[in-house]
């Protein structure tokens, strides 16, 4: 099976182009395949990322497993992991750690729901 050469052709747009027009046209094709990911992004999550992003702001992974089962029984997933636990923690004046130690715990979950109930339209993400 030989393979017909149309190299030449598929270039013909390219070929007048500066090594920046290139780069720019480049970037610009990128941003084109990875815009439906940035918004489906925007929309869904799941524990496993959830719990990624959890890890990745230094808590263990039983810590992390235990919030995300909390966000999930407490249908806030949406909201993301690492702004609940933000959230609680100005709301405690706590750092981050400690707050997400208390929610991993089952401690504050009550405060969080309501927060979010009294927030309704605020931005979920």
């Amino acid at each position: 099976m030989v393979r017909e050469d149309d190299f030449q052709k598929r270039r013909e747009h390219l070929k007048n182009m500066s090594e920046e027009e290139l780069i720019n046209y480049f970037w610009q094709l990128t941003e084109k395949i990875v815009d439906p990911l940035v918004e489906l992004s925007k929309t869904h999550t799941s524990p496993s990322i959830e719990r990624s992003v959890l890890l990745r702001m230094g808590f263990s992974s039983i810590e992390s497993k235990n919030i995300v089962r909390y966000m999930v029984e407490n249908n806030l997933l949406p909201h993301g992991a690492g702004k609940v636990v933000l959230i609680y923690s100005e709301l405690k004046k706590k750092n981050y750690l400690e707050a997400g130690k208390d929610l991993s715990e089952g401690i504050g979950w009550e405060e969080i729901v309501n927060f979010y109930r009294r927030n309704q339209n605020a931005n979920t993400r």
